[in-house]
């Protein structure tokens, strides 16, 4: 499955509510095994409003992301593109779609939790929900 690019989730974003949702897998656990925390999970499978978009993977933020993070970094909240020469993250594949938000993180158990993104109009409608969720 190609991966979801962020075009297609700005698209969706502008239609209404998105509700993203990673799922991994609960293994059994040994004998005097703790479950490791519930974002250190390594691989997810991904689904955008209920339909299958692919999968995700944890990394650690290498250099470039770090260049593309202190480029957003004098932003509050919005959503802009850098430019190709500024983000050098994409190694030459044109420019950079970036989204800045405050987010609320509420723990359901050890096995969920959720992200809501808080608009700045003082709504209280998220646009855009992250499930966490170990199954």
């Amino acid at each position: 499955m190609a991966a979801y690019s962020t075009g297609a989730l700005v698209r969706e974003m502008s239609s209404g509510l998105v509700r993203l949702a990673l799922e991994c897998e609960k293994p059994p656990l040994l004998a005097g095994e703790k479950r490791r925390a519930l974002l250190e999970e390594p691989t997810w499978r991904a689904y955008c409003n209920g339909l299958k978009c692919g999968y995700a993977v944890r990394r650690e933020c290498g250099a470039d992301e770090w260049r593309v993070l202190g480029a957003v970094e004098p932003v509050s909240v919005g959503a802009g593109v850098l430019p190709d020469d500024c983000a050098d993250a994409g190694a030459g594949e044109g420019d950079l779609m970036y989204m800045r938000a405050k987010f609320e993180r509420v723990v359901g158990s050890r096995d969920s939790e959720a992200f809501y993104m808080m608009n700045p109009d003082g709504s209280g409608v998220p646009e855009l929900s992250i499930y966490l969720l170990r199954v």
